[in-house]
């Protein structure tokens, strides 16, 4: 690992550790029971994909992220700045169909306008892949996701970046 490397990474470690020491306060938001959707709605995974029986929940949360980011315009993919202007934390559950069962905010800074921009970016990449391999009581999976934001309101998910 370069030095700039473990910077930036120990640099990181220490933006999440200040952000679990101010929790906010869940805002949660259930998703609305909707119809099935039909079946050419549902993503089906890419070509090469792990099978889903091999998925484990790290795995299938990159699938989720990757998702996420494919249907968002507020990402980027520049290197990572030194600092975060917030840290969003959400806790995602989803049903063994890949449908969104509920989503909440488990920690932030207090930036109500970049909360909604990370629920909604997750409402809006929806239906994910099914989980049925992975499916843990209730037949649900139910993971928190990390969101970190820039200063211009543009964001990254900790899934998708490397060495984190």
């Amino acid at each position: 690992m370069t030095t700039h490397s473990f910077a930036r990474t120990a640099i990181l470690v220490l933006v999440l550790a200040g952000c679990a020491e101010k929790p906010s306060t869940p805002a949660e938001t259930p998703v609305p029971e909707a119809a099935p959707p039909a079946p050419q709605a549902a993503v089906a995974p890419a070509p090469g994909a792990p099978s889903l029986a091999a998925l484990s929940i790290d795995a299938y949360k990159k699938q989720v992220a990757a998702r996420i980011a494919a249907k968002n315009r507020h990402m980027f993919a520049d290197p990572l700045p030194e600092m975060f202007k917030s840290i969003v934390v959400l806790d995602i559950t989803i049903d063994r169909d890949g449908n969104l069962v509920r989503i909440a905010v488990r920690r932030s800074n207090g930036f109500r306008q970049l909360e909604t921009r990370a629920m909604d970016s997750v409402r809006e990449a929806a239906p994910f892949v099914a989980p049925r391999a992975i499916v843990r009581r209730g037949g649900r999976v139910q993971f928190l996701e990390t969101f970190l934001f820039r200063d211009d309101g543009r964001f990254v998910i900790r899934s998708l970046v490397e060495n984190t």
